[in-house]
């Protein structure tokens, strides 16, 4: 960024070169403001490149959730454009962050929740990279007196960084008038308006109760300015996932068991307690435990791609296919 007719302009990360970062410290507070005429290249502010290197690990790291990426970029060209105002002097009030991940098991919340802290840090929104989660049992406590310190240890180790409330929905228990999860939020509610400066709290958990909790507490709602839904994945981009897991492990579907595991996939998503990509990881697993047992019943030396191919009986043993051939069987 610089002024026309400038060469060598430094470039920006929207924090003080003597110091380390401070998410209160505005880009127009260490640097000269630019005329009302002056052009700015956001290109040569090195958090932008810092924030596509972060959304490329993204793209990487997770199959499908167009409409999550695609809400994370938005989010970092906020930013981005709020440091560019800045520069020209032009002060707005800061960009509230807190949000809500609402979806079902193992569809990528937490894994945005890390890249979400990393792209935030990177564009000086908060001093640390790091995101601490919990749950109900680590905020709510179980006597009068006792809430208030867990919370507060809580929110002291979240300082700087994002605080990840997974299952967020069981703060707020009315069926209870004992309950202390109504104590709970009350904190948050104050430690989100004071330190918008220095936190970011992202509440998680299932579509449904969390709408409920919402709608439970206006105050909280009004609160987060981001509401993004993680669908879950089909059965394409759930073999895509799975073929994924396999690669980074240094392993490989050979084509029948390839064909197994799509099998499997469509068996499995239509039982109960089907977690998305937590289930694949899951099913590998027991794939691998069933790879090596058959290896080592070969009784016969093996070599390198016997120990990284995955064949159609380390996935036909699956007790999913049992199941169904069971229900089948039960059929009239």
């Amino acid at each position: 960024m610089h002024r026309p007719g400038v060469t060598g302009p430094a470039p920006l990360r929207g924090t003080a070169a003597d110091g380390p970062p401070r998410p209160e410290d505005s880009v127009a507070d260490h640097l000269a403001p630019l005329a009302d005429d002056a052009l700015l290249d956001l290109s040569t502010d090195v958090a932008g490149k810092d924030v596509e290197d972060t959304l490329a690990r993204l793209d990487a790291e997770l199959v499908g959730l167009a409409n999550v990426k695609r809400r994370v970029r938005e989010i970092a060209a906020l930013l981005l454009i709020d440091r560019a105002r800045q520069r020209f002097g032009l002060q707005a009030t800061r960009p509230t962050m807190h949000m809500s991940f609402t979806g079902g098991p193992g569809t990528g919340k937490t894994t945005v929740a890390l890249r979400m802290a990393e792209m935030l840090h990177a564009l000086g929104y908060i001093r640390k990279p790091k995101v601490h989660t919990v749950t109900r049992d680590d905020l709510v406590g179980q006597f009068i007196g006792h809430t208030a310190p867990k919370t507060k240890e809580a929110l002291a180790k979240a300082a700087g960084g994002v605080l990840f409330i997974d299952e967020a929905y069981y703060l707020f228990r009315p069926e209870n008038e004992r309950d202390y999860g109504q104590e709970v939020i009350e904190i948050l509610l104050q430690e989100m308006e004071n330190e918008r400066t220095s936190l970011v709290v992202i509440f998680a958990g299932y579509p449904d109760r969390m709408e409920t909790f919402f709608s439970a507490n206006p105050g909280l709602s009004s609160r987060v300015a981001h509401h993004i839904e993680f669908p879950d994945y089909t059965h394409d981009e759930l073999m895509a996932i799975a073929e994924l897991m396999v690669r980074q492990e240094n392993f490989h579907f050979d084509p029948q068991a390839a064909q197994a595991f799509s099998r499997y996939l469509e068996l499995r998503m239509a039982r109960p307690r089907f977690a998305n990509a937590r289930s694949v990881r899951n099913a590998l697993e027991r794939c691998r435990l069933r790879q090596a047992k058959r290896l080592v019943e070969l009784h016969r030396p093996v070599g390198r791609t016997d120990l990284i191919t995955l064949t159609d009986s380390d996935v036909l043993g699956s007790s999913v296919f049992a199941n169904a051939l069971a229900d089948e069987g039960a059929s009239p």
